[in-house]
């Protein structure tokens, strides 16, 4: 896992005190708060630290509520063109706006759409220093609905913000290796969680009838493909639930099926109706620059993780110590059948599973090095 080799970052207070002009910075981001997971796990729960240490900022998003309803809702072409609209005037008045402060944080891209136009104002003619973030391999096409857009998207614009950017943060060791190949300052920040509010709880494992399961989003439903044939085979001989946390049903062929729809206000409790938790991957550029979110979710609640040994999942999750690797259905088949038949093995991966998400990827354990991004702090990382 990559972490820092050896670093000398400030208190809170000592940023605030080592700086006789206190840090601003103005965050560029996609939608609006508290609705895009990326946003939320990647920065939005680390704004209250920065009240604290005494840097001021400023969230600006391209799209608002109703923009964000129109342009992932089917239909409505005038209503989406008319978002992207507002989007693109929203920047610019915010370009009016970047003498207030010393950084921009941008999270995946300063607009939807379009050459890197406010990116390259930002950087060449403001001068002000780029933190550019990201969590995926978006310079990849995902599907054949964004293959109509590809053109307008300008997937390829990520890699000449990383030459821009002052410092370029991602999520993972296979983000860092692609970045790194246009900027010397990446540094690798993981994707966490509040294991003391929202994640603060712990599922118990040895009452009630056993549950599987798996969240997501519509876009990652095809990966439960891999999976079902298993499920449906273990279903014949065990009796257990299956549940689906996501925005669309798939309407899995499973004898004993449920579905909740997903909801910020009860995502955690949602997830205690499971006692093990599922993230089967294929393994392609895309699932490697993804950062094990799901399996990072699951163990922070006291739940051994079942994943696909792609990408990070490698180092997410100690295979045997806190839940398990599964590369073949067979693997699958034997790893969940005898974590449903012994609750004391879930216990005991389910314990280790949270201390591994307290000591590596939660907020507490990565909070000061969020914070020494707006600091004079010269940091090194090791692979």
């Amino acid at each position: 896992m990559l972490f820092l080799k050896t670093i000398n970052i400030p208190t809170m207070r000592t940023i605030e005190s080592k700086n006789s002009k206190r840090s601003s910075v103005l965050f560029l981001v996609p939608s609006p708060l508290g609705i895009s997971p990326g946003q939320r796990f990647r920065f939005e729960h680390f704004l209250p630290m920065l009240d604290d240490a005494g840097i001021r900022y400023k969230v600006s998003s391209f799209l608002s509520l109703r923009g964000r309803k129109r342009l992932y809702t089917r239909g409505n072409i005038p209503g989406k063109v008319l978002a992207m609209i507002s989007g693109c005037g929203r920047r610019l008045g915010d370009m009016f706006t970047l003498g207030r402060y010393e950084y921009v944080y941008i999270h995946r891209w300063a607009a939807l759409a379009g050459p890197p136009v406010f990116e390259w104002l930002i950087a060449k003619v403001f001068r002000k220093k780029i933190i550019y973030d990201f969590d995926d391999s978006i310079w990849v096409n995902e599907s054949a609905y964004n293959k109509k857009y590809l053109a307008v998207k300008f997937l390829g614009k990520v890699f000449r913000i990383c030459r821009w950017a002052h410092t370029v943060t991602v999520g993972n060791q296979y983000l860092y290796n692609i970045a790194s190949n246009y900027n010397k300052n990446v540094l690798i920040i993981p994707t966490v969680v509040n294991t003391e509010t929202v994640h603060g709880k712990n599922q118990n494992q040895v009452t009630g009838k056993p549950a599987v399961g798996w969240t997501g989003s519509f876009s990652t439903l095809i990966y439960l493909d891999i999976i079902v044939p298993v499920l449906q085979k273990l279903q014949e001989k065990i009796d257990f639930t299956f549940f689906v946390i996501a925005d669309k049903d798939p309407h899995l062929p499973l004898k004993n099926y449920q579905f909740i729809p997903w909801n910020i206000k009860t995502e955690t409790e949602d997830l205690l109706n499971f006692h093990i938790g599922l993230m089967p991957l294929t393994d392609d550029e895309i699932t490697r620059g993804k950062c094990g979110f799901k399996a990072i979710q699951y163990m922070a609640l006291g739940m051994p993780a079942l994943a696909s040994p792609v990408g990070i999942n490698n180092e997410i999750i100690n295979d045997g110590v806190n839940g398990y690797l599964c590369k073949t259905g067979e693997d699958w088949e034997q790893r969940i059948t005898q974590l449903l038949s012994d609750p004391a093995l879930r216990s005991r991966l389910g314990k280790a599973a949270r201390e591994k998400v307290e000591n590596y990827y939660s907020v507490k354990s990565v909070s000061t090095l969020f914070l020494s991004l707006f600091s004079t702090v010269v940091y090194n990382t090791a692979r």
